[in-house]
């Protein structure tokens, strides 16, 4: 790549010129290249032509229209003003280079791209002068003197500050937002998108598109209608007359109005769409030849104006225009607010009301078009720079613009002028009124070419980012042109002007404009509250509090203006927000919400504490593991029933889950397999919709990489604390000798690290939430185990599965003990802690009891008789193996000690519990049993053969061991 590929304004001769003779050049701190290519962020590519070619598109943001069909000059209801239907013509940048898997594109340097080349603009023409352009507008020509008449000079000073100052703190979000890194296409879209996140973005973009789409269509029959009232010989039909009847001391008096046929704004209007269409199609260089043109005249008219204004005589009172009076400044000073006709005119018996609300709605598209800076920055020399000072230099300008013209109109001639002359600006502009009808023709059809340039660019830009489908057929290549985009939009706007009459489709387009800069205000908001470390703007003008009561403002204009029409616009920007989150691709964009999940993340948890949880904040966090003990085919990350069973542990899906498989070897040769294998049993968590995290750790054996899990997962009390997994049914099936010691080192490891374990037998029969289960849910409860058991029944009837079956609590009793008295204690319990089960209480005999009447009964020795055969030959193969090293037993790698009276009780007491599991409960739909800790310095083997005599014959057990601490309580 050469240099010259980056730097796009210099000289191809001059650059290889200077590269002669050597491949290289040394690169310097200060170089160019290096400059901007640090400006570059990953992800954003060069569209110098697209944004340059936009960037002298613009002119007039508010377009044009009369009464009748469009009311120019007329009222005929709040729907009708002109304010609600003139909108802005904000400019979009280039469409955004593709994205995938939630990244942006890499960075690409092409010399050959049309237009790489062309100068890039400075803070003047690249900002300064569009944003002057969209913000001066039809409104300042043929409403503003009224709305002086209307407010007076005092309330039309505080309209003007206070939509201004709602521009202006725009503004200065803008500014920080876009001096935050380099910008791609897309304008607001690409802002806002990159804050706030894919959904919002693609939501207030598409309403964006729809506004600037729209209002395309209002500024050609704006420009259309003023020509024909100026040239009314050019009309092809003939005009429509309309009757404004006013009361002139008792007296009704009837002014005839004169507005163009219907058929002629159509037809005129869709000429003029095509033309400017065409004008489109031929790509930016075309544009930037059309552009220019109409910026002259708005400046020339407006200094038209201000001569006129200079220049009015003061000898001819009967027209109202007094000039430059004191007396006509104190006279305009207050507001008169009056009922008026459809056309503006003062009239006691007109429908109209006007009050300083209605003037917000009509006044506030003047102030608009602040985006069309921030929408150039890939054609800018200096994006972080032009974009502030222009950006708000022109809002200052303007707002100044506006304020000075207050004072002026309302010392210039009497409230009866400004009230009924509706183009004041043409009678008093030096040297002739042609100069304003040319003015508004001209800056109406700038607004209309750039609306119909810049919408389909931000629609481009939003089908570029791929996370809408739908949208694919409008995706352009970089450097190319969004051909597809604009005939879609050049097709809603024929539509718009064919139906003419747009009185319910315009305050929704106002209410658009100020979504976005509202979304603007909040992504800077989000911004600066969570201050994160990739936020550094170089606009330091900036405050969190200024762009919560900038996004405030907007919020407040918009119900100004129209509370209903406001509803409709958030209603429907909601809708594309719910589309986008079910239907669009999941993307990544690095938005504020993320770090504000982060930030809140962090100070949730620092509030829990290191303190134990109290047992009614008390939630199960599972540590699932998916493949203890192997035997599942590769591609299969998890057992298909652990997903189940761990949805089961959570109330209403509450809660978090912690899937972990551990991978034997080498952590430096098989950290891309666990990479894969964790993003593989990621996608498997989603599909199950399990709510959890998957880890994937490796280590040297099964039993290290648990007793790191153990120790170290999570963090605070987010530590898991139930161990899930399924009972090791196959170690003697498979002859997998290794799996005792492993099975006893995680219950060991467990009962160290102070967790509890839940161990699942019968895992492939457990139930799905479609598979509806009858019967009970048995427990045995011998031991204390802080209500584990009991709340994971009472879990378990949560889900739809289990929802029919009842609870029955077994409780293992002496025979010596009293039996009912244990039941009422227990039912007493159980009532305390709100649970609903059925009692029963079991007589056992003791060990003792049970070996004086000799050898265990006969329906047991099925079971017990070889599980006492593989016990003796263990146990004499270690005998064998100790006669060689001092007579030491040996089990594991380590020393054990043996006691045959003792082996022989533990499998009478396990084989007793077993039968009591058969004969009460062989038909439950789940039983669960406490866990018996492993004997101290006992062989793991002995301890899996009781394991075996216990869950022997049972369809679905759950295993459970709680630990040193309650999880139900009885107080509320």
């Amino acid at each position: 790549m050469d240099n010259g590929d980056i730097e796009g304004g210099g000289s191809e001769d001059e650059f290889h010129t200077k590269q002669s003779g050597r491949k290289y050049r040394p690169v310097v701190a200060h170089d160019p290249a290096v400059l901007e290519m640090s400006s570059v962020p990953p992800g954003s590519s060069s569209q110098e032509k697209k944004n340059t070619n936009s960037d002298r598109l613009n002119d007039n943001t508010n377009g044009s229209e009369r009464e009748h069909r469009l009311e120019l000059f007329g009222f005929d209801s709040l729907v009708n003003i002109l304010g609600l239907k003139s909108m802005t013509g904000e400019q979009v940048a280039a469409p955004s280079s593709p994205r995938g898997d939630g990244e942006d594109a890499p960075v690409t340097f092409d010399r050959d791209r049309p237009g790489h080349n062309d100068l890039k603009l400075g803070t003047m023409m690249g900002v300064f002068v569009p944003c002057l352009q969209n913000i001066l507008g039809i409104i300042y020509y043929i409403r503003f003197s009224w709305i002086v008449g209307m407010a007076g000079i005092g309330e039309s000073l505080v309209l003007v500050a206070f939509c201004g100052l709602c521009t202006f703190l725009t503004g200065i979000s803008l500014s920080a937002i876009a001096t935050n890194g380099a910008m791609k296409g897309g304008g607001p879209y690409y802002l806002i998108g990159r804050a706030l996140g894919p959904e919002i973005g693609v939501s207030i973009g598409l309403c964006f598109f729809l506004g600037n789409a729209v209002a395309g269509a209002l500024y050609v029959l704006g420009a259309v209608e003023t020509f024909l009232n100026a040239v009314p010989a050019a009309g092809l039909f003939r005009e429509a007359i309309t009757t404004s009847i006013t009361t002139f001391n008792g007296t009704e008096v009837a002014h005839p109005i004169q507005s163009p046929s219907s058929h002629d704004l159509q037809i005129y209007g869709i000429v003029v769409t095509i033309v400017i269409c065409f004008i489109v199609f031929g790509g930016v260089k075309m544009i930037n030849r059309v552009a220019p043109a109409f910026l002259i005249p708005v400046l020339f008219s407006l200094f038209c104006i201000f001569i006129g204004i200079f220049l009015a005589k003061k000898d001819y009172p009967a027209d109202g225009i007094t000039g430059l009076s004191l007396k006509s400044f104190k006279e305009n000073w207050s507001s008169d607010y009056q009922f008026t006709n459809n056309a503006g005119i003062p009239d006691p018996e007109g429908k109209v009301y006007w009050n300083f609300n209605a003037l917000v709605g009509l006044f506030f598209p003047a102030v608009t078009g602040i985006m069309a800076g921030s929408n150039r920055s890939a054609s800018l020399k200096d994006t972080q720079r032009s974009i502030p000072i222009g950006t708000l230099a022109a809002t200052l300008a303007t707002t100044a613009l506006y304020l000075v013209s207050v004072l002026f109109f309302g010392a210039l001639a009497t409230r009866d002028t400004l009230l009924t002359d509706r183009l004041l600006t043409a009678t008093v502009a030096w040297p002739f009124p042609a100069i304003i009808y040319v003015g508004i023709i001209l800056s109406t059809l700038g607004a209309a070419l750039q609306s119909m340039t810049g919408a389909p660019r931000l629609l481009a830009a939003i089908a570029n980012d791929e996370i809408l489908p739908v949208l694919n057929y409008f995706k352009v290549a970089d450097g190319q042109e969004p051909h597809i985009a604009t005939l879609f939009t050049a097709f809603i706007c024929v539509g718009c002007v064919v139906i003419g009459n747009l009185d319910l489709i315009t305050p929704t387009v106002t209410m658009f404009y100020l979504l976005c800069y509202a979304g603007v205000n909040l992504s800077c908001f989000l911004l600066d509250l969570l201050d994160a470390p990739s936020w550094r703007p170089r606009w330091k003008i900036h405050h969190w509090s200024l762009s919560l009561l900038g996004a405030s403002l907007c919020i407040v204009i918009m119900f100004l203006i129209s509370w209903s029409f406001t509803v409709v616009s958030l209603a429907l920007a909601s809708l594309i927000y719910y589309y986008v989150s079910i239907k669009g691709k999941a993307g990544d964009w690095g938005d504020g919400f993320k770090s504000a999940y982060f930030q809140l993340a962090l100070r949730s948890l620092r509030s829990l504490g290191a303190n134990q949880v109290h047992p009614k904040n008390w939630y199960p966090i599972p540590l699932v593991f998916c493949r203890p003990w192997g035997k599942l085919p590769e591609n299969v990350p998890c057992h298909p029933k652990l997903a189940d069973f761990a949805n089961c542990m959570k109330k209403k899906g509450r809660g978090m889950s912690i899937f972990v498989s551990i991978l034997d070897g080498d952590y430096h040769e098989h950290a891309e397999d666990a990479k894969a294998a964790c993003k593989q049993l990621s996608t498997y968590i989603d599909y199950k919709c399990c709510e959890g995290v998957a880890e994937i750790v490796v280590a040297p054996s099964m039993s290290e990489g648990f007793r790191g899990i153990v120790q170290t997962m999570g963090l605070g009390n987010l530590k898991p604390n139930i161990v899930v997994m399924r009972y090791p049914e196959i170690w003697r099936r498979e002859n997998l000798k290794e799996i005792p010691a492993t099975f006893v080192g995680i219950i060991n490891d467990c009962i160290v690290a102070n967790k509890a374990v839940v161990i699942v037998k019968g895992l492939d029969e457990w139930p799905n939430e479609y598979q509806m289960q009858y019967g009970t849910i048995d427990l045995y409860w011998i031991v204390r185990d802080g209500g584990l058991m009991l709340l994971l029944s009472q879990l378990l009837r949560t889900k739809k599965s289990f929802e029919n079956c009842k609870i029955q609590v077994f409780c293992i009793a002496e025979e010596d003990s009293d039996a009912e008295e244990l039941k009422a204690d227990v039912k007493k319990f159980l009532y305390d802690l709100r649970m609903q089960a059925e009692v029963i209480v079991i007589s056992m005999k003791s060990w003792d009891v049970q070996i004086e009447g000799g050898s265990p009964q006969d329906e047991w020795s099925e079971s017990f008789t070889p599980a006492q055969q593989r016990i003796a030959g263990y146990l004499a193969e270690m005998k064998r193996s100790a006669k060689g090293d001092e007579n030491k037993l040996m089990a594991d790698g380590k020393p054990v000690v043996v006691n045959e009276q003792q082996v022989e009780k533990f499998l009478y007491t396990t084989l007793k519990l077993n039968s009591t599991i058969l004969r009460y409960s062989r038909m439950a739909a789940v039983v669960l049993v406490s866990l018996p800790p492993p004997p101290v310095h006992h062989p793991a083997y002995f301890y899996m053969e009781y394991m075996d005599l216990l869950v022997e014959n049972v369809p679905r057990l759950l295993i459970v061991r709680g630990y040193r601490r309650d999880v139900v309580t009885l107080f509320t």
